[in-house]
Formats: C-alpha cells, sequence, structure tokens
C-alpha cells in the first residue's frame, strides 16, 4: 500500500504519503490564497524526498471537508485527476475527522475551522476516531450551548475563545494525519466515502441579482 494523502480544506495546503504501516513523507504549507498554485509541487516535492514514483501509489486520501468553495474544489479535483490517470481508487474523509484523530483526545471534544463570514464549521467527537453530530456550520455564539464545558480543536476554535474557552492545537488538518486515519480504517475492512465534498453553504462568489445576459444580435 501506498496512500497519497492531500487537503485544502482549511488554509493549509499539506501533503503526505503513507506506506500502509506509517507516514514516511508529509509537508503542509499555510497560504489560503495560493491552493491551486502550491499542491502539485507539493506533491512532486513529496515523492521526490520520499524517493517514490508517482506510478508507485496505490490509493489516494483526499480531505472532502467542510471547507470554503474555492479550496476545497483544489484538493478534489486534483485527487480525482490522479485517480484515473493512475486507476487507482479515490477514498474521501472528513477534513474535521482528520484534525479530531491529531488531536488524539481520549473524552468528548469539539472540532472547530474557519468558515469565515464570522461562521465556524464543525462536529462533535466522542474520542478521536468516533465523530457524534454531522458536520455543521453556525456562528459561534449560536451553537455555544451545543459545545459548553468540551476542549475543542482547530482554527475556529482559536478564533473564539469566548465559546471555546478550552481550545488548543491542532490549527489546521495535516495530510499525515488523513493518511494514517485512511490507512487505519481500510485495514479495519472500513469502505471509506466517495470524495465528495462538503460545502455545507453556498459559494461566496454569486451572479449579481440584477445581472443581465447580453447576446449579440
Amino acid at each position: 500500500m501506498l496512500l497519497l494523502a492531500l487537503d485544502t480544506a482549511t488554509p493549509a495546503v499539506t501533503v503526505a504519503l503513507h506506506d500502509g504501516t506509517a507516514v514516511i513523507a508529509s509537508s503542509s504549507q499555510v497560504d489560503a490564497r495560493r491552493h491551486g498554485e502550491l499542491l502539485l509541487p507539493a506533491v512532486d516535492r513529496l515523492l521526490a524526498d520520499a524517493g517514490r514514483a508517482l506510478d508507485a501509489v496505490t490509493g489516494i486520501v483526499v480531505g472532502i471537508g467542510p471547507g470554503p468553495y474555492t479550496g476545497l474544489r483544489v484538493g478534489l479535483m486534483t485527487a480525482d485527476t490522479f485517480g484515473l490517470a493512475l486507476g487507482v481508487p479515490v477514498h474521501g474523509v472528513c477534513t474535521l475527522d482528520g484534525l479530531a484523530y491529531a488531536a488524539d483526545l481520549d473524552g468528548p471534544f469539539v472540532v472547530a475551522t474557519d468558515a469565515r463570514r464570522k461562521e465556524v464549521y464543525w462536529a462533535r467527537y466522542a474520542d478521536s476516531r468516533t465523530r457524534v453530530t454531522e458536520p455543521a456550520v453556525g456562528r459561534p455564539a449560536d451553537i455555544a450551548d451545543r459545545v459548553a464545558g468540551l476542549p475543542a480543536v482547530g482554527a475556529g476554535a482559536l478564533l473564539y475563545p469566548d465559546t471555546f474557552p478550552q481550545a488548543h492545537e491542532p490549527e489546521h488538518v495535516s495530510a499525515a494525519a488523513l493518511a494514517a486515519l485512511a490507512a487505519e480504517r481500510l485495514a479495519a475492512g472500513e469502505e471509506l466515502p466517495a470524495p465528495r465534498p462538503l460545502y455545507l453553504r453556498r459559494p461566496d462568489a454569486q451572479v449579481p441579482k440584477n445581472y443581465k445576459v447580453v447576446t449579440p444580435k
């Protein structure tokens, strides 16, 4: 097994290789505006550093969000392209699950990432491997009673200490955690979901209400 994992659902552009036993290489860069520019060079460097060829990859793991539309689709389209070109399966993993796995907490806690617009993408977990609510988006003040008293991880939690007073790192997801979680689930015989995006809301860029289509006469 050689899994290539990547995620662009948060400001981090993160990639990793997992050989079925352990992560053998990983890289992360935080730049919310350059996902498309940074991702493929990061994969090239990762493979070179690990001394592996792209055609040795047996599966792709990609974070499916939730995340902003523009950034998230970069990772998903890249993963699909690799899967088609190599003829290998593409496995989707919730980005929040990757953060939870990296947090390695035993008791109940919350994962919250920055959704912009003064909102967070969030979910509750029983432990680092068990999500107990579906991913959702909302204003921190509106969900305060649902997360009260729980530790929290992620950039969204760190941004709003009034709602998440017990917030701590990791701030962004790592592809290393996604790869390790996917490898663990695959080894247990689980079927990972197809890489379909968790957008949770419409994209920021929309056609103006009074937009008029002009056609040539």
